[in-house]
């Protein structure tokens, strides 16, 4: 397949952000580039630190306000801003192609996860329930209340550049925070863009100043929103090695941390799977979005007796891979978003090799020659005698490693036996393999699927993992709560004041 020429992505490009309503500053410092042909955008000018405390002292301003706004009417907002998603769903997601080098397909896919993330909060504006607790003491009720929490501050990654940021903000917002944006380097068009229609939305309800804002620039400017102590939640997207950084500095001023870390995601595969749906399901998981998720499937822990056939099949399903740019039609694997990780895929697979494995399928770059600034790749399959360090070990592209088990509490061991935990997946026919696999004694990630890939998650469930993930929840469920603080109280409508545990005063 072809790759573009820069001028037509950068027509393309223009055309999206002024329907989009956004008017790029010239000159600056920060270079926005496409991955499809590795050349530059625009240039912006970063935010400094000073900068970023102002937009912070507007945010706690905002929240004195927005806190008391009701829950139902602040879904208001979120509502206008679902209804310019929809409107605008195209040209979003064709800047998500474009910024991010996902497929079209799946560019709209990321789009329409914002717009249900919004349905999912309006519903919940009116849905922030407390308990009400029965009291020992009598004449005397106990509730629990839930209120908003402060200033939330959202760190995101390039491989879902506006998703992340809708699964917090659409929450924070009808919980009665503002939230202060700070997206990766490397997609910041894509969160101008979300501000601006956030922008019209606030605009049509008559929102304060200051509720949403977008900060721009490296660590230094991450840095200081994240040590800025009027802000109550940082929630942050990215590399374990991130938040290992993030994590105790916003602890040593006592604030919260939401983290969505790394993955190193596998599927077990039984006997008794059905090899068709398999296939299907371990493809997506493996290729899409070039291998560039945090839920991308990276190991497959095959049984010994079907481990070749499987193998055979997946290579074959590589093989018919279209590999190209993302804006063109039929398309399945676009670039890698820059150079940085294709040295990680090149470096991965030699060190794989040195550990005795076998590289059975693709491995190698492509349309170098169209495009020399950009990174396309054939998404690779490794055979390994050994879940060695490199397997265990998270790379971001689209590498697949291939393990053999004897028994199922052979494959579960292995399964288990890496730092992270953020998603998993078993294909079984077998009951009791399948519900094993979800037990308590089976997978150790935040989430388990039976007999569909870990990649690909509805906003109605927590999205989220354990250990090196970092333990957050984002999206479903209740992980709105992490946006709002607990109350305990006790009324007292008697004439009386007994004490609790019928203590004795006096």
């Amino acid at each position: 397949m072809t790759v573009p020429t820069h001028d037509a992505v950068l027509d393309e490009t223009r055309a999206v952000l002024s329907r989009l309503g956004v008017t790029l500053p010239e000159g600056g410092d920060l270079v926005a580039r496409s991955p499809i042909t590795g050349g530059e955008l625009a240039r912006l000018t970063a935010h400094t630190p000073e900068q970023v405390g102002e937009l912070v002292g507007q945010a706690a301003a905002a929240f004195t306000t927005w806190r008391s706004v009701p829950a139902p009417v602040r879904g208001a907002l979120v509502r206008e801003l679902g209804e310019l998603l929809r409107e605008h769903k195209a040209d979003l997601g064709a800047l998500v192609s474009i910024e991010a080098g996902k497929i079209r397909s799946e560019g709209l896919g990321e789009v329409q996860e914002m717009i249900d993330i919004c349905d999912l909060a309006i519903g919940l504006s009116r849905q922030l329930t407390g308990l009400t607790i029965a009291s020992e003491r009598p004449g005397h009720r106990m509730m629990e209340q839930w209120h908003p929490l402060g200033v939330v501050a959202v760190i995101s990654a390039f491989n879902f550049p506006v998703a992340v940021w809708s699964w917090n903000a659409a929450l924070a917002f009808v919980c009665g925070d503002p939230v202060v944006w700070k997206p990766s380097e490397k997609t910041v068009l894509t969160a101008l863009a979300c501000q601006a229609l956030f922008d019209e939305a606030a605009r049509r309800v008559g929102a304060p100043a200051g509720l949403s804002s977008v900060v721009l620039g490296d660590a230094a400017v991450g840095e200081a929103l994240i040590d800025d102590h009027r802000v109550a939640l940082v929630s942050a997207t990215g590399s374990t090695r991130m938040g290992r950084a993030v994590a105790p500095r916003v602890a040593a001023r006592f604030g919260r941390t939401l983290l969505e870390l790394g993955g190193n995601n596998a599927a077990i595969v039984a006997p008794s799977a059905d090899l068709d749906l398999t296939v299907r399901g371990l493809v997506f998981s493996a290729a899409g979005t070039a291998g560039q998720r945090c839920t991308t499937l990276r190991r497959v822990i095959v049984h010994e007796s079907i481990a070749d056939e499987l193998v055979q099949r997946l290579a074959a399903a590589y093989g018919s891979l279209p590999i190209g740019s993302p804006l063109a039609e039929g398309t399945l694997v676009g670039p890698l978003v820059d150079a940085a990780s294709y040295r990680g895929y090149a470096d991965a697979l030699e060190k794989a090799q040195a550990n005795g494995g076998t590289v059975v399928a693709g491995g190698e770059r492509v349309l170098a020659d169209e495009a020399p600034d950009a990174y396309y790749v054939q998404p690779a399959i490794v055979r390994m005698p050994t879940q060695s360090d490199i397997v265990r070990a998270e790379t971001f592209a689209p590498i697949l490693y291939v393990l053999t088990y004897t028994d199922f509490d052979e494959a579960i061991e292995l399964h288990n036996a890496v730092p992270q935990g953020l998603s998993s997946s078993i294909f079984t026919l077998n009951l009791r393999e399948a519900e094993r696999f979800v037990s308590a004694a089976g997978s150790d990630c935040g989430i388990a699927n039976v007999n569909i890939g870990p990649s690909g998650a509805e906003i109605g469930g927590a999205f989220g993992g354990e250990k090196e993930t970092g333990g957050g929840r984002e999206s479903g469920s209740d992980a709105w709560r992490n946006y709002m603080r607990r109350a305990t109280n006790t009324i007292n409508y008697s004439t009386e004041l007994p004490l609790a545990q019928g203590v004795e005063f006096g």
